[in-house]
């Protein structure tokens, strides 16, 4: 099984990219409150990068690229909700391929759908996410996905916080596992900024190995 970034230059790119645009915003004196109700010093909301042309068509040329180079039986690729939803779609329209993607929780009406578009029995499906923290909501759709019929040949993200849990998570679920850039990495890239201080970088690692009890 894989797991890891796709290189650590392209790392850095994305890194200083989701930086400058504000994708990637750090405070530590006023952390921001995830919905399981742990603090947090950052807010990675990748949504932003749709905004700017130069830096979408990069993530999803990435994406594709990382398919075309490692995972050739792909036959089709999905996204998950909702912000993996439009990179899926552009990588899919990339590589000229089937699209899919996958609900929080299935829909309240109609046909009460889980997944939305057509997924064929033993399907080798790429899916895109646009970011890893534990890992939960990805394998969801994972699962989704498998409990169709379809093969997952590749979980794809564009940001990865990098906590051991999702890793043993994902490893538990026999899934690859590749990044475009991580929470490492972004320290360095916003130390050169000048967004963190050396002095801070090991409150902010600590964060890391025990969001739980970070203060």
């Amino acid at each position: 099984m894989n797991y890891g970034l796709v290189n650590n230059e392209l790392a850095k790119e994305i890194a200083m990219d989701l930086l400058n645009i504000g994708a990637i915003v750090i405070n530590q004196h006023e952390p921001f409150t995830w919905s399981s109700g742990w603090k947090s010093p950052i807010y990675c909301d990748n949504r932003i990068t749709l905004s700017f042309p130069e830096i979408r068509s990069k993530i999803s040329r990435a994406f594709a690229n990382v398919i075309r180079a490692n995972y050739r039986s792909t036959d089709a690729v999905s996204g998950v909700a909702t912000a993996g939803i439009p990179q899926g779609a552009l990588v899919a329209d990339i590589l000229s391929l089937p699209y899919s993607y996958v609900r929080s929780k299935p829909k309240g009406h109609g046909m009460e759908n889980l997944i939305e578009g057509k997924v064929e029995e033993g399907q080798q499906i790429a899916v895109v996410e646009d970011l890893i923290s534990t890992g939960g909501s990805s394998l969801k759709a994972v699962d989704a996905l498998r409990e169709a019929g379809a093969d997952v040949t590749v979980l794809l993200s564009i940001f990865n916080y990098g906590f051991d849990l999702a890793e043993t998570n994902c490893r538990n679920r026999n899934v690859d596992v590749i990044y475009l850039s991580d929470y490492e990495t972004m320290l360095g890239e916003a130390v050169k900024l000048g967004v963190v201080k050396e002095s801070e970088l090991g409150s902010l690692r600590a964060w890391r190995s025990d969001p739980a009890h970070w203060s």
